[in-house]
């Protein structure tokens, strides 16, 4: 690799890579995501590599290792460039067939393209399957299209121009308020404006100042920011080197979990491309800007992620979470400056850089603006991550992308923002995806994991699993949420036994109103909203448990609380 020292040279680079590919020459382009991985992508692998030498074919096939495609329940997905059809549910056994037929006799196979369930119309490119078709993927559009491991890869695609016109057409301050007028709040989950966050730290009295990637995503039924960071892992490095030359820092620090072996192999890979490149470390692109970036991994506990314990354990200290009048913008890692956004916040960065803040504000809504990106679980039909615009309903998330409620099922409620977020019914799924929207009706946006529930969910347990995950993952630091926890599981727990008693409902109100205003950090304030939008919506479902020792939804089965 050979040093870039300006701007120029960073797009000579670019063509020179752009020149030696040919645009014609077949390539397969391999999902190897975390759910196409446990799906037998190995395999697949090595069935194409081994169908390629057996048939000499290997300087004329080239072998693309990508991250995640999204269409997780149709994996291993396989894509034929540069014809772009698409293979859905890929088995070893078909290679030999796509090699031949579609590689080297240019025919679609039937049997592997996208089939309306409904219709039974075929789909064999990408673009014309109405899973993506639908979406807007500004973020995970260049997942299928690139090797994570090259960085070629991604300056093919226009990587670090962003970079490069803020260094060399902008001033940090313009930098900041293109981000501040393009809106971007952050994805991470309380949707605060990042502009303002920014400005925060780079006005705070202290030289040096940090940036932060939290990568943490600790939430069961998250993973969106893994899906993005392992498949593009530099358009997040790139975001936060453009927030890092707006704040004034000159280090930055990556947190992470430490069970993500394919992330951490991708990001150490990219981080020493970068450097060798001259796009990080001193002196980059020839602009007298310097900076840096460390990994620190987590200690396996929930409350990792909370902001201020985050910064802890960067110093190398317990996760405990600091008291929230604290504020890490001006007083964070060893008492300086901090400014902490996830990866999806990092990653619309360079998108607002290059494209505009008035292309921003052109996506979403008034006050929510650009893409978002989403996993869904539970029960529904397609497990997956989309991309969809601020301002798309819940509904169509559910049904469109989620392809709807197996079983023939009716829906019962969707469940937002992981542990600490909210639970709304059926009938208010019409409702957009928005912070400000979602925020009335207590189910807080969070990180962007919507849990989808059917008609035999109780809500009583679900609240239980919750409040049992919490307290488990609570740091203990603090009487109210440490107690208060402990208090909440064990009511709970004896509903779902049928031995709930009459004002256990109120108590736990009680509990809430007290955690909410007494405790520490953001996670003790924000167990009981699980909770309470529950309690909002489904309260007959908790008096049943108590009054009738009965379970509306036929699920509790211990003592006579099995229902009728």
């Amino acid at each position: 690799m050979t040093r870039i020292n300006s701007a120029a040279e960073l797009e000579e680079l670019r063509q020179g890579i752009l020149s030696k590919k040919d645009p014609d020459k077949p390539s397969i382009a391999i999902c190897a995501g975390l759910s196409c991985l446990g799906l037998g992508n190995g395999t697949i692998i090595s069935a194409f590599k081994e169908e390629i030498n057996k048939q000499s074919l290997e300087s004329k096939i080239d072998i693309v290792t990508t991250g995640c495609h999204g269409f997780c329940e149709k994996g291993p997905i396989v894509v034929i460039n540069p014809e772009e059809i698409c293979y859905l549910e890929v088995k070893p056994e078909d290679v030999p067939e796509i090699i031949s037929q579609t590689v080297i006799e240019k025919k679609v196979i039937d049997r592997l393209v996208y089939t309306d369930p409904n219709s039974g119309e075929k789909a064999t490119h990408m673009a014309e399957i109405p899973f993506y078709k639908n979406q807007m993927r500004v973020l995970l559009g260049n997942n299928s299209k690139i090797n994570p491991k090259c960085i070629d890869d991604y300056l093919m695609i226009g990587g670090y121009s962003a970079l490069a016109k803020a260094l060399f057409e902008m001033s940090p301050v313009q930098v900041l308020e293109e981000v501040k007028i393009a809106n971007l709040r952050g994805r991470g989950g309380g949707g605060f404006p990042a502009g303002r966050k920014w400005e925060t730290t780079r006005n705070a009295p202290n030289e040096e100042k940090y940036v932060i990637v939290n990568a943490h995503e600790g939430e069961p039924g998250a993973y969106m920011d893994r899906a993005l960071f392992q498949a593009n892992p530099h358009s997040v490095l790139e975001g936060l080197i453009i927030g890092a030359y707006a704040i004034g820092s000159h280090q930055g620090f990556i947190y992470t979990r430490h069970d993500t072996p394919e992330l951490r192999k991708n990001l150490d890979i990219a981080l020493a491309q970068a450097e060798e490149y001259g796009l990080l470390g001193e002196n980059i692109l020839g602009s007298g800007f310097n900076f840096k970036v460390e990994v620190h991994f987590d200690v396996g506990i929930f409350v990792s992620g909370e902001s201020s314990a985050l910064m802890r354990s960067i110093e190398g200290k317990a996760p405990e979470p600091k008291p929230k009048y604290i504020r890490t913008s001006v007083n964070g890692i060893w008492d300086r400056p901090s400014n902490l956004n996830n990866v999806e916040t990092w990653a619309n960065v360079p998108q607002i850089i290059s494209k505009g803040s008035e292309w921003y504000n052109s996506i979403g809504t008034d006050r929510s603006k650009g893409t978002k990106l989403i996993s869904l679980s539970g029960h529904v039909c397609n497990s997956t991550i989309v991309e969809v615009p601020m301002g798309t309903s819940l509904k169509e998330i559910v049904y469109d992308f989620g392809g709807g409620i197996p079983n023939g099922k009716r829906l019962k409620a969707i469940h937002l923002g992981g542990p600490m977020g909210g639970t709304i019914p059926e009938s208010l799924i019409d409702n957009p995806l928005d912070f400000d929207v979602l925020a009335k009706l207590g189910a807080s946006m969070g990180a962007g994991d919507i849990l989808v529930m059917d008609e035999g969910t109780c809500l009583v347990e679900l609240a239980r699993y919750f409040i049992d995950f919490l307290s488990g993952e609570s740091c203990g630091k603090c009487v109210p949420c440490r107690e208060g926890i402990r208090q909440m599981q064990n009511i709970l727990t004896n509903m779902t036994k049928g031995k709930g008693r009459e004002g256990d409902i109120e108590l736990m109100e009680e509990l809430a109103e007290v955690m909410g205003a007494a405790a520490l950090c953001s996670l003790g304030r924000s167990v009981q909203n699980p909770l309470l939008s529950m309690l909002r919506y489904f309260r007959d479902e908790f008096e049943a448990h108590v009054k009738e020792k009965r379970c509306p939804a036929h699920s509790c089965k211990e003592a006579a609380i099995e229902g009728v």
